[in-house]
């Protein structure tokens, strides 16, 4: 209401005075005092953070020469082939390698030495259990006939001087096996193969003093049966004895796998003669040639076997 009434002032007066301010403002302004305003405000607010993250001054530095360019090299029509890694390069870490590097790389390499050797250790295994299980059967297979059969065996054993256990036949003979346990793999560890001789004939052995007991010994070793009588004088002091001894060998073959050494280990006991045997065989050569002859070797007859259990 109160600019309804009152008069207006004169506008031409008022730009005037607006013009006269603005040029007295420039003729004041000094333009280094606001380069060195500008600059502290910048300083500052680069210390706190706050400059625009995309206002990033590129660095400067000096021109290089221009590279000459390098002469082409003929390519060989065939690259030459890289000389095989010897056994201790294929060990060494490269050079200036960290403590970390050098044991990782040392880790690498045993790692691929054990993988290898139990690999190959399976592969042993395995055979050998793949050879015991051959001779079971066969052994098994033989067993049954010659029970059956009962024939005569013309061995000899050779006792003491002129004795020896003569004429005799199969009376009755078994083979078994033995397997590894289902956390040690269930491997057949053990073929054992056993039968029994005999004939109607006795022997009579007289024996004196301190000879009594060693041939005693002797009968206990070798597993015949016999029986004693003993001639004692006052002073209960053994001067002679009397042993007869029934005509009956017992015989043995066990084929017991030797894991650690490869091998499957013979263990005879009165096959040949009376006594034991050992043969060391690889399970490789375990095949019809060799349990064919080890048949004829149970049988007296001829025989290559202990030629082909030495290959």
């Amino acid at each position: 209401m109160r600019a309804k009434y009152e008069p207006k002032s004169d506008t031409r007066s008022e730009i005037a005075e607006l013009e006269a301010s603005l040029l007295a403002d420039i003729e004041a302004f000094d333009l280094d005092a606001a380069e060195r305003r500008a600059r502290r405000e910048y300083l500052a607010n680069s210390g706190t953070g706050m400059t625009d993250p995309m206002h990033v001054f590129p660095e400067i530095v000096p021109a290089r020469p221009p590279a000459t360019p390098a002469k082409a090299t003929p390519v060989p029509s065939r690259l030459p082939e890289p000389a095989p890694q010897t056994a201790d390069q294929e060990k060494a870490p490269a050079s200036g390698a960290s403590l970390l590097d050098q044991l990782r790389h040392q880790a690498e390499v045993r790692q691929r030495e054990i993988h290898s050797a139990m690999a190959e250790h399976s592969s042993i295994n395995e055979a050998i259990d793949q050879s015991l299980k051959r001779i079971f059967f066969y052994l098994h297979e033989l067993v049954q006939q010659l029970n059956i059969i009962k024939p005569d065996v013309p061995r000899d054993y050779n006792l003491i001087e002129q004795l020896q256990l003569d004429q005799l036949a199969w009376q009755e003979g078994f083979a078994d096996y033995r397997t590894q346990s289902q956390s040690a793999g269930a491997l057949v560890e053990l073929v054992t193969f056993t039968y029994r001789l005999s004939s109607s004939n006795t022997l009579h052995v007289e024996r004196d003093g301190s000879t009594v007991e060693r041939f005693r010994c002797m009968l206990f070793d070798f597993g015949l049966p016999f029986t004693c009588k003993e001639f004692k004088n006052q002073r209960s002091y053994v001067e002679r004895a009397e042993f007869e001894i029934r005509s009956e060998v017992s015989v043995s073959a066990r084929w017991r796998a030797d894991f650690s050494q490869g091998l499957i280990v013979l263990e005879t006991r009165n096959l040949e003669r009376l006594g034991s045997a050992l043969y060391n065989i690889r399970p490789q050569i375990v095949d019809k040639p060799l349990l064919e002859d080890f048949g004829r070797l149970i049988l007296d007859q001829p025989n290559r076997f202990r030629e082909l259990a030495k290959r």
